[in-house]
């Protein structure tokens, strides 16, 4: 099957037209799509350039993918042609390990597929991501998008949603439950509205004030500034969870007081190192630091599911396929409200450019 999108082909991390054959719906669980819409991760960042070392160019990312089913296999009975479905950041995995028996194929014990950048199990090669105009997939790892999203906009909740919605629901965030969320990005943004959503009175911490009205508006209850060390001090001993969406290295020291007894602070943006941190905090108080990835496939599409019955949508930006660059160099700078979404109808013509 040949596909066209947009590939980064070194360590600059600059996109160019790409054209390069995928595999045919062979297999009876294959379904295919059309690919029409696809958020911008700060994940692609890192990976276009290769900040991980871990990146096989050339690297078509995106793994927030909103499509049209277009084929399927004879095995296939979850989707039919012509259904809306959605594809995150994962497409194998080895659905017979104990994490995915209990629906945690991130954690596969054999290495989840991730959509993007990783030896493709099937054919041998690399896998491709959502930069581009069609993809196929396992059934397992397809999901139903419900008709009460919009499907311009529900792109973001196959990585942001997920990433956030998962540590809330595991930390048994309900009604009055006090959530405080560090960063209001892509990640942030989402938290504070599934957090809302969830019935928890949600303050957002930001070193920045003037993200005070913005977070109001997304449905934080309350503001903490986290240069104010008097707040702070206030603040100390308030919240049940922290979610921590900072993307880079960064110091999560003055957080921890923050929780009380038994309180969870949870790292989902930062991938590296951690500042040296205060055990007796921890300690005294029974508090926990953690991380958490993602979601397996049937908690995603319970998150898509809960965000259609509460109206939770991120917010975007849409751009054309050609503005790609133009945009990551944005995202770099952190200047989006809060997630960029590709529009593939702006991918439509076949490229010179070969794998």
């Amino acid at each position: 099957m040949k596909s066209h999108g947009y590939a980064a082909h070194d360590q600059s991390g600059d996109f160019s037209p790409f054209s390069f054959e995928r595999c045919d719906v062979t297999a009876a669980n294959d379904v295919a799509i059309d690919i029409l819409y696809c958020g911008i991760c700060h994940s692609d960042l890192h990976f276009a350039r290769n900040d991980w070392g871990m990146t096989v160019y050339p690297v078509v990312p995106g793994h927030e993918i909103i499509g049209r089913v277009t084929q399927v296999g004879d095995g296939v009975t979850k989707h039919k042609v012509g259904d809306m479905v959605a594809i995150g950041c994962m497409v194998d995995s080895c659905q017979t390990c104990d994490q995915c028996d209990v629906g945690d194929e991130q954690f596969c014990r054999e290495g989840m597929t991730a959509t993007y950048g990783w030896p493709d199990k099937i054919s041998g090669g690399v896998t491709y991501g959502g930069f581009s105009t069609n993809m196929v997939a396992r059934e397992e790892f397809v999901l139903a998008l419900p008709s009460a999203l919009d499907p311009a906009r529900a792109a973001p909740l196959l990585c942001a949603g997920i990433t956030v919605y998962s540590p809330l629901k595991r930390c048994g965030v309900s009604e009055g439950s006090r959530v405080a969320v560090v960063g209001l990005g892509g990640l942030g943004h989402m938290a504070v509205k599934i957090a809302a959503a969830m019935g928890a009175h949600v303050t957002m911490i930001s070193r920045s004030p003037g993200k005070a009205e913005d977070a109001a508006q997304l449905g934080a209850n309350s503001f903490l500034l986290s240069t104010d060390a008097a707040a702070m001090e206030m603040a100390t001993g308030t919240f049940d969870v922290i979610i921590d969406t900072v993307p880079v290295q960064h110091d999560i020291n003055p957080y921890t007081p923050l929780l009380d007894v038994k309180g969870e602070l949870v790292l989902v943006g930062q991938i590296g190192p951690l500042a040296e941190t205060d055990g007796a905090t921890l300690i005294f108080g029974g508090k926990r630091v953690s991380g958490s990835f993602i979601g397996g496939i049937a908690e995603t599409q319970e998150m898509l599911d809960f965000c259609a019955e509460h109206d939770v949508l991120p917010d975007v930006e849409m751009i054309d396929m050609d503005q790609v660059n133009e945009a990551f160099g944005r995202l770099d700078k952190a200047d989006v409200r809060y997630r960029f979404v590709i529009d593939m109808a702006s991918l439509t013509k076949p490229h010179s450019a070969t794998s």
